[in-house]
């Protein structure tokens, strides 16, 4: 831990390294969601996901974005698939089982997604509990995987919805820029609503800072506001801005197989090992 980051509120010690499992399942479902875009969600659902599964926690990504980033960031070409996420949200007898693919990291799988899942939202329009498409597509494989990421697209539409009626928490990566601190409030009224009307379990797990630069004051100052607003559902773990995460993206690798040792890398791993301590993962 250097000088100045023993100086941020809220910064501690490292977390240790968690137990092997014998087994897997039940799975808990986080939902990373933020309807800004540029904070890192997707950077964030990779490499926390890839770093969890380092530590043998069976781990499926959901890319619930119609661009697909999630996809391509694991090395899954889904524009030239016939069969996405999107096709098992409008099925009337879905199996996910169809569309999941192994990663090149072991432990990890991707149920991918392409620009058909654009159209979702109107084809659900109609649907009767349209809001639990998702929740239903996922039931099968509840038992098989330890956790399951959604990566949101940035909206708070119906999509969004149906990724938080269907998960446990919701993960909000947060950029260290005023701007962007401005709409958590949305989202976070959007998280009571859910919670209020059709999933009572939902919880917010924890704000993750972003894309921060400790040579900046501005970021400093950021990252004090939002723990004196959050307090402790402020993870310790930050990520630090880094050209890195943007030439992993490139070479279809998360971080922590494409610079293993780089502090992105280790700090992804920090952060799936406090995410184990919280309890919010097995």
């Amino acid at each position: 831990m250097t000088e100045q980051e023993s100086l941020l509120p809220g910064f501690d010690d490292d977390f240790p390294a968690p137990d092997a499992l014998h087994s897997h399942g039940p799975a808990r479902v986080i939902a990373m969601s933020n309807q800004k875009g540029g904070v890192g969600k997707t950077t964030t659902t990779i490499n926390l996901a890839a770093a969890l599964a380092e530590y043998g926690r069976k781990v499926l990504v959901i890319d619930f974005d119609p661009q697909g980033a999630a996809s391509a960031g694991l090395g899954v070409n889904a524009r030239e698939m016939d069969r996405t996420i999107y096709n098992e949200l409008i099925a009337a007898k879905p199996d996910i089982t169809k569309i999941i693919v192994p990663t090149g990291v072991p432990n990890l799988d991707i149920a991918p997604a392409n620009i058909d899942l654009s159209a979702a939202e109107i084809v659900l329009i109609n649907e009767v509990a349209r809001e639990q498409a998702l929740s239903r597509v996922l039931r099968p494989v509840m038992d098989v995987y330890d956790l399951i990421i959604i990566d949101c697209q940035p909206s708070l539409g119906l999509l969004t919805v149906n990724a938080l009626t269907a998960a446990h928490g919701v993960i909000i990566p947060l950029e260290a820029e005023y701007f962007a601190m401005r709409g958590v409030a949305l989202l976070t009224e959007q998280i009571d609503r859910v919670q209020d009307r059709l999933n009572p379990r939902l919880q917010l797990d924890g704000v993750l800072l972003t894309m921060i630069d400790l040579r900046t004051l501005h970021s400093r100052e950021v990252m004090a506001s939002v723990r004196e607003g959050f307090g402790d559902k402020v993870y310790s773990t930050y990520i630090a801005r880094t050209v890195k995460f943007p030439d992993a993206t490139i070479a279809a690798q998360p971080i922590t197989q494409y610079a293993p040792n780089h502090p992105g890398a280790q700090a992804y791993r920090r952060l799936a090992r406090e995410i184990i301590y919280r309890g919010q993962c097995a």
